[in-house]
């Protein structure tokens, strides 16, 4: 693995990202990340798997510089549905996942949190889908989880502002589970992590099977359309600016096209 590693201790997997500086979500990172899976879900030992980023970050995002070498909408909203996929399987994974979120889980950092069964956050974390600073959407089922733990209204100002929200706030908002001050973040988690392992197996299985069918057809025609969306948007003058402002450290300047 180029991008993760990953540990079993006491039936805990812990998988770490390690992209420095930001660990962005490129495809290569969401590869890893399935094969990962693969790995795990055949390991009778390890019971729950406590996911986090190493350095400053959970995940500041996706990988934008990525996105310079696609170059039609089609290829843009497979690209969406190679993360829509992989976050739908670990909702529906046989054994639970935790994000632990340190620094910032951002527009795909964010994604990918969402999809975990749960999240603890540090306290200062920053959370937040800030796609539409650059002229793009979500394109990780990001606009359909969002609504689902922070309600409506409040996802839309997060997408309308990309202003991102706290780790405090994320839990008085119903995005994540408990926050804490980031030096003991990860003990807390661990803690959580050794609870869950003393469960059964079976059991734990069919809690999350029976979790999931909280998730609607509806949820699964915005997901397909949001790929679509996703492509359309991405091929849009207004988000080609949008993406080559990022590069360019600047202010982009959109128009409306």
């Amino acid at each position: 693995m180029e991008f993760l590693k990953w540990s079993n201790e006491g039936g805990i997997a812990e998988v770490v990202i390690q992209r420095p500086p930001a660990n962005a979500l490129s495809s290569h990172v969401l590869k890893e990340l399935s094969s990962i899976l693969d790995e795990i879900e055949t390991d009778k030992e390890i019971k729950v798997l406590l996911l986090r980023g190493e350095g400053r970050f959970f995940s500041a995002g996706a990988d934008i510089k990525e996105f310079t070498t696609i170059t039609s909408a089609e290829d843009f909203s497979d690209l969406a549905r190679l993360g829509q996929n992989l976050f739908d399987r670990m909702e529906k994974y046989s054994k639970p996942i935790i994000a632990a979120i340190h620094g910032a889980a951002l527009g795909g950092g964010l994604e990918l949190a969402m999809a975990c069964h749960f999240r603890l956050v540090s306290e200062t974390a920053k959370l937040g889908l800030p796609e539409l600073q650059l002229g793009l959407i979500p394109g990780f089922a990001g606009s359909q989880r969002l609504p689902k733990f922070v309600g409506t209204a409040r996802a839309a100002e997060m997408l309308f502002t990309s202003e991102p929200i706290t780790g405090l706030e994320a839990v008085q908002f119903g995005l994540a589970n408990h926050a804490y001050p980031e030096e003991e973040l990860l003990d807390h988690a661990f803690t959580m992590a050794k609870k869950i392992a003393k469960k059964s197996t079976g059991s734990l299985k069919a809690a999350i099977e029976l979790l999931n069918y909280s998730k609607t057809e509806e949820f699964y025609h915005g997901v397909d359309r949001e790929a679509e969306l996703f492509g359309q948007v991405f091929m849009s003058e207004d988000g080609q600016e949008g993406i080559r402002a990022f590069i360019e450290k600047r202010e982009p300047e959109f128009k409306g096209e």
